[in-house]
């Protein structure tokens, strides 16, 4: 081992990253820079360039705890300056974007939870709509409302302002099949629209305002002619639309340009791709070909619950049912940004590329993910049919398992941050759990799967171009039956010659990689082995298990060296750092742990995480580490061991020279200023000093002076010294003094102390004996007075 080595003995949270969105409301601004989503009632403003540091409006619901106040929705208004939201209390909040601060709040009128807020086009309205079939419109500078509109059916899911404002129409829609058009001055319905079977989920108007595209549930589009009431067309679309847009003529979309004075509309549900319908003639003339929103498994079910389109920049962004925003450029209908709302549980997580820079995430999904580390911006990666359950990476590839039987192999473009296929392996028949890559050769790799198999694979050298959709298929090698029951891990070697697994059926075992001849077999966990892990210098294997142990075993002997005791759950993953000498361990119960291997004893414990710790990954340079779990949060950890070491120097310094300091002016008699300097250093037997040598020479006058200097933590300090005197009767005068002076202080307002009973409670009894003492002493004197006294005649006679 290396000696020079710096150990490591503090991390810290560096950064922490959680859900932003949960479901619910998503709005984009205007600008494109920006989404508001919905998190756990509350609201979370997301940056579309970079996602490192959210901004939170509101009160966030934690499982352990239910806020009254939370949201239910909200809305933005078109300048992007003020959020308007409607609250569990009843209550509609308006916030100044900028200050993220309440500038109004009023009482709503509707009965029941608010369920739709809108805008005007104007931004002087705001309308909005509640489970109980009522639509109330808001001034929002006075807080009154102007008027409400009654006709829907249940639930109002759909508001929408006609886009001319002098018409003073509404466009709303509740859980029915009729699109109502309300005149909302005269507060009364002008128009019906019904044409629908199932509930509608969109509304979209055409530039020229004579036309409206809706959308519904029963898989149709029609347009109508607004004035005359009349369905020109009705397009079945064969799918469960959640939202439509009209696009206007002229712009291009995936290549196609859209032709002047034809209604085209963009719409999205259940199959999880975006179509551009021609409304006039019914016919499609885009469907994206490149989406990364799988259909919904159930007929009916939900793939992309919101659209949204912007002219400005030219982008249409989708909200899919998976929680994940992805903004795609119109013209060619590439995908600029990816949005990752929600990761669920998190299984693995691996570094990428040159200094760690990229991220990669296998959580409760088909799909993982890719993360850019500097700005958090994210890539889904398609492929997998099942849930993704393992990670592994070196210098060139990167390879993932799932529980649909198959690896993947993929490469990874750090300059155009683009990962691709190129061999998949599917030679197992059950979920694979666990795959390791060979670091130096880097020509294999070896997986394990709930069939108990344990298999190699050859990487090949250069992979052939995929024939049509058929990708090359990675070679298998060897195959081994390894355990008995299930294998958890696998890991290699940092020589690449030896493999090792851990079972449920409580062993590991080592094996030759040239042939996966069984070298050794690990027994002495009492339940099943989560992880095993190489020593990156020495000839030792580590295994951690369900029965809360991680033991240490020597490869040249088979024996236990060491077995490291300290978790109260099972511990699930453990990393090696500084060469070797210390451990990262991670828990079921959420706690991480640093271990010093020649001490044995746990250096740190780390609690951040709410639940079990499935993910662990370290940096190459070990100044942090990552980790995930099922509590959805990713949290990145620093090496702060040479900050905090500077910091308690630069204390340890300071504090030198404050008790030279102190020495001085003590030596010097400067008392009243070495009183606040001994508080500062919070030494009481010191103070109790000073306060003797006031009482000696007569400065009580100044004590209180300086002491209605002091800071309110000081006095709270001479407080608690002055109560811990007290219990000495040697000391009470000096105790006695202090307390009298602060006593003072408080019935003056000029000391808020806390905890003042407990403070009191201590006290008092202390002081009742001082007074019953003092009070005997004063009488006894009196008595040998009064005898003096009498004696006084008597001696003047004997004279």
């Amino acid at each position: 081992m290396n000696s020079k080595v710096k150990l490591k003995e503090v991390y810290e949270v560096q950064s922490e990253y959680k859900a932003f969105y949960t479901g619910g409301t998503v709005c984009w601004t205007n600008d494109g820079q920006q989404f508001l989503c919905q998190n756990n009632g509350a609201i979370w403003i997301v940056s579309v360039e970079n996602q490192n540091e959210p901004i939170t409006l509101g009160e966030q619901q934690t499982e352990d705890e239910i806020q009254e106040d939370i949201i239910f929705t909200f809305a933005i208004n078109g300048a992007g300056t003020s959020i308007v939201s409607g609250h569990r209390s009843g209550l509609y909040k308006l916030w100044d974007q900028q200050t993220r601060t309440v500038q109004k709040m009023w009482k709503s009128s509707h009965q029941g939870p608010i369920t739709k807020l809108v805008f005007s086009p104007d931004d002087e309205l705001i309308v909005s709509g509640g489970s109980d079939s009522t639509i109330r419109i808001w001034d929002p500078s006075k807080q009154v409302c102007l008027g409400t509109l009654r006709g829907c059916a249940g639930v109002i899911n759909l508001i929408v302002f006609h886009p001319d404002m002098a018409s003073k129409i509404i466009i709303a829609a509740g859980d029915d099949d009729k699109i109502l058009a309300f005149d909302y001055l005269e507060r009364r319905v002008i128009k019906t629209f019904a044409g629908h079977f199932s509930r509608v989920t969109g509304v979209s108007f055409t530039e020229d305002r004579q036309y409206m595209v809706s959308s519904g549930r029963d898989k149709i589009l029609i347009l109508w002619n607004f004035d005359t009431l009349e369905a020109v067309k009705t397009i079945p679309v064969y799918e469960a639309l959640e939202s439509v847009v009209v696009l206007p003529g002229g712009i291009k979309i995936g290549g196609v340009k859209l032709e002047e004075n034809y209604v085209y509309a963009a719409c999205a549900g259940e199959e999880g791709v975006i179509k551009v319908w021609e409304m006039t003639e019914a016919k499609i003339v885009y469907k994206q070909t490149n989406a990364l929103v799988e259909r919904a498994a159930d007929e009916g079910g939900l793939a992309i619950s919101q659209l949204f389109y912007n002219q400005s920049i030219g982008q249409m962004a989708i909200v899919s049912a998976d929680h994940n925003i992805l903004v795609h450029d119109c013209a060619t209908f590439e995908c600029v940004h990816q949005l990752a709302g929600f990761s669920d549980e998190i299984l693995d997580i691996v570094l990428l590329g040159k200094r760690d820079r990229y991220l990669a995430m296998a959580t409760n999904s088909n799909n993982f993910k890719i993360y850019d580390t500097t700005t958090m911006n994210c890539q889904l990666v398609q492929g997998h049919t099942d849930i993704v359950l393992s990670l592994s990476a070196n210098d060139q590839y990167l390879l993932s398992s799932s529980k649909d039987h198959s690896i993947r192999l993929w490469r990874f473009d750090e300059a155009m941050f683009k990962i691709t296929c190129v061999a998949v392996g599917v030679k197992h028949t059950n979920a694979v759990g666990c795959v390791a890559m060979s670091k130096i050769s880097g020509n294999f790799c070896v997986s394990v799967s709930l069939d108990k198999c344990l298999k190699t694979w050859k990487i090949p050298k250069t992979f052939a171009a995929p024939d049509g959709e058929e990708l090359p298929r990675l070679q298998c090698s060897l195959t081994e039956l390894a355990h008995e029951k299930d294998i958890n891990c696998v890991c290699i070697s940092p020589n690449d010659r030896l493999v090792a697994t851990g079972s449920q059926d409580k062993t590991a075992k080592l094996w030759d990689v040239s042939n996966l001849a069984v070298v050794g077999v690990f027994r002495g966990h009492r339940r099943g082995i989560w992880a095993v892990k190489f020593s990156p210098v020495d000839q030792i294997l580590l295994t951690n298990a369900a029965d809360c142990c991680i033991k240490l075993w020597s490869l040249t002997d088979m024996t236990c060296l060491k077995s490291l005791e300290g978790h109260d759950s099972s511990v699930l993953r453990v990393e090696f750092l500084s060469n070797g000498m210390q451990l990262l361990s991670a828990g079921a119960d959420g706690l991480l742990k640093l271990w010093s291997i020649k001490t044995s004893e746990c250096v740190q414990t780390m609690d951040k995480h709410d639940s079990r710790i499935w993910a662990l990954c370290v940096t190459r340079d070990e100044s942090a580490f990552y980790s995930g779990g099922s509590d959805s949060k990713m949290i990145k950890w620093h090496d702060v061991t040479e900050s905090k070491r500077k910091e308690e120097l630069d204390q340890r310094k300071q504090m030198l020279l404050e008790e030279q300091e102190l020495n001085n002016l003590l030596s010097e008699k400067k008392l009243l200023k070495a009183l606040r300097l001994s508080l500062n250093l919070n030494r009481p037997l010191s103070t109790l000093k000073i306060i003797n040598e006031v009482i000696k020479s007569q400065e009580q006058a100044g004590l209180a002076d300086t002491v209605r200097k002091l800071s309110n933590d000081h006095k709270e300090t001479l407080l608690v010294h002055a109560v811990e005197w007290n219990t000495n009767s040697r000391n009470c005068r000096p105790a006695q003094l202090a307390l009298h002076i602060l006593m003072q202080e408080i019935l003056a307002g000029r000391f808020a102390v806390s905890e003042l009973n407990k403070h009191l409670e201590a006290s008092l009894p202390y002081t009742e004996r001082h007074f019953k003492r003092l009070t005997g002493y004063m009488t006894d004197l009196k008595f040998v007075e009064f005898s003096l006294r009498c004696m006084q005649p008597y001696a003047c006679k004997m004279e």
